[in-house]
């Protein structure tokens, strides 16, 4: 299992060489887009990732290019993998012919936003007393908590702040905490009016910090707005602009991992339905952005992934909201605006989450004993108590 552990850098006089390493890893960026467009426009092929290491080693020894030199060759390595990275996903999108969303090829980007660096077996050191060398030189960092692991890669990174952050990326054992299970199942609904509906009627609420932040950014953008282009104050109202979002962001970021660790301590089977969230977004805005479904959903499988619990994903084209779960009978008349509905043939009256929910954790307990995704040891009792779970919600 991969972890990754963040830390910030304090702040110091020494954090300039890192600005300087990253405006430089910038412009190697930038010169690599450069030959590749280059290259197209000659032989009108690909231009492959081990050529291009190879031309910027030969750059390297040139004067013109030596200062290319401060930055290493592992960070360099790690530039072209993303370009590789980005064309090979523009490929593979240019293949589908349904096209849910637009990637685009890597263009040029100016070198004061290149904001990381990578370094993966060379280039650091882990130090006493808080210390981590980078590239011949010490920073001090806040040490939060203990690392775990075999470090594999390092990545040093600035927000937008100018804050310095640096990620060491972890392997653990596949051993999962030892945490006594529930024999629980639940089935859950995402909502915009609710953020999750579970099927025995259990409402969680989200505190929609965009929502609650939304004055003092509307403020900030139009101090930003008034500001002369290039100037000092410019510079500070950004700073301020980006606190907020900062701000906001980790808010939402902690609501997130307290639920999904919640859920995981409390529940051994989760059952989710799966998110069309680029259709979403069309329909309602910047209230899913706000929610943050993905992101949540992200957190809570590595949560359940270090606790030993399962979730599974039913079909996206499954009517879960359109289905009663008493009868079967699909209402394709139903509504978004209509919040409860009388089903027509067995004229029960469902509330929508809710009525989605059951159907949830129905539809995927059925898989789940159909795919007999449970461990041999422990397979009857699983099954029994989702059928249990399954039975209980149908008949609440």
């Amino acid at each position: 299992m991969i972890k990754t552990y963040k830390y910030k850098l304090y702040h110091s006089k020494k954090n300039k060489h890192l600005n300087e390493q990253t405006k430089i890893c910038g412009n190697i960026y930038n010169h690599c887009i450069a030959l590749h467009y280059k290259y197209y426009k000659m032989y009108k092929k690909h231009l492959n990732k081990y050529q291009l290491q190879k031309h910027i080693t030969k750059l390297k020894k040139l004067d013109k290019y030596s200062f290319w030199k401060k930055v290493g060759s592992q960070s360099i390595q790690d530039i072209t993998d993303r370009i590789e990275e980005g064309y090979q996903a523009f490929f593979k999108n240019c293949k589908k012919k349904t096209k849910t969303r637009k990637v685009s090829p890597p263009s040029f980007r100016k070198s004061q936003t290149y904001s990381s660096f990578t370094l993966k077996q060379a280039g650091y050191k882990i130090l006493p007393y808080n210390q981590v060398k980078i590239n011949k030189r010490i920073y001090k960092y806040y040490k939060s908590r203990e690392m775990e692991g075999e470090i594999k890669c390092v990545n040093v990174k600035k927000d937008k702040l100018g804050d310095w952050y640096v990620y060491f990326i972890c392997e653990l054992e596949n051993d999962s905490k030892l945490i006594s299970m529930t024999g629980k199942t639940a089935g859950f609904d995402f909502g915009c009016m609710d953020f999750l509906v579970k099927n025995d009627g259990i409402k969680i609420k989200s505190p929609l910090f965009f929502k609650q932040n939304r004055k003092k950014i509307t403020k900030a953008n139009k101090k930003l707005s008034r500001k002369i282009k290039g100037s000092n104050n410019q510079k500070q109202a950004k700073h301020n602009l980006a606190r907020i979002h900062k701000k906001v962001a980790n808010q939402r970021r902690d609501f997130h991992f307290k639920l999904a660790k919640e859920l995981c301590k409390t529940y051994d089977i989760m059952l989710f339905e799966t998110l069309d969230i680029s259709s979403m977004k069309k329909e309602h805005g910047r209230k899913i952005n706000d929610l943050g479904f993905s992101d949540f959903m992200n957190i809570l499988e590595h949560k359940a992934l270090e606790y030993g619990k399962t979730i599974h994903h039913i079909d996206k084209w499954f009517a879960s909201t359109k289905t009663c779960n008493s009868c079967g009978f699909k209402n394709n008349a139903l509504t978004k605006r209509d919040r409860t509905w009388t089903c027509p043939k067995c004229l029960v009256s469902h509330n929508r989450d809710m009525n989605a929910a059951i159907n949830i954790i129905n539809k995927g307990s059925k898989e789940l004993i159909e795919l007999n995704d449970f461990k041999d040891g422990a397979s009857s009792c699983w099954t029994e108590s989702v059928r249990l779970d399954a039975s209980q919600a149908a008949l609440a």
